[in-house]
């Protein structure tokens, strides 16, 4: 995740100012920032227009009981070309259409799907199954850590059924905190 930041935040702009100055260099300079503008404008409506559309196309998965991940996947390729285009720069601008623009975000899908597919894959690797907070991989029997014999103190006195005085309400229910045993 470092080097994406690295590269997101130091290395793009870079990159932007030096295409956006060769150029401006070739066409001029009022020529480039009116390009810059009509790429951000056609970027915005072409946005509105595909979000809409990914929507609806989100809405009909879920109400007929398919799971939407083509649509997921869709909507979130409008959502981060979107925020490209309003980036100003022609490096992300192009990245921006290429995964909204209906024909060329199928092939942006299946890069964004193989691209999970591969970080799902390493955590399952590196965490097993449950990931790295725990969870049947990390169950008792199964970790290095310590079993500790315990018993349930009530904190807080026990309201009784008027019928019967000597019924215990369930532990799962009542407050209370582990103590060592």
């Amino acid at each position: 995740m470092g080097w994406f930041l690295v590269v997101a935040f130091l290395v793009v702009p870079i990159v932007e100012i030096y295409v956006i100055v060769q150029v401006g260099q070739q066409i001029g300079a009022l020529p480039t920032v009116l390009l810059l503008i009509f790429e951000s404008a056609l970027g915005a409506w072409i946005v509105r227009h595909e979000g809409s559309r990914a929507w609806r196309a989100l809405q009909t998965a879920a109400t007929s009981g398919q799971l939407p991940s083509r649509e997921l996947a869709d909507a979130a390729l409008v959502l981060v070309g979107g925020t490209l285009l309003l980036t100003p720069g022609f490096v992300t601008d192009i990245v921006g259409f290429f995964f909204i623009l209906p024909p060329t975000r199928p092939l942006a899908r299946r890069l964004l799907i193989g691209f999970f597919m591969r970080r799902v894959v390493v955590a399952v690797t590196r965490f097993g199954p449950a990931g790295p907070g725990g969870g049947p991989a990390y169950g008792p029997g199964r970790g290095s850590g310590r079993v500790v014999p315990g018993e349930v103190v009530r904190d807080v006195p026990v309201e009784r059924s008027p019928g019967r005085p000597d019924e215990e309400p369930p532990d799962d229910r009542s407050p209370g905190r582990a103590t060592g045993g």
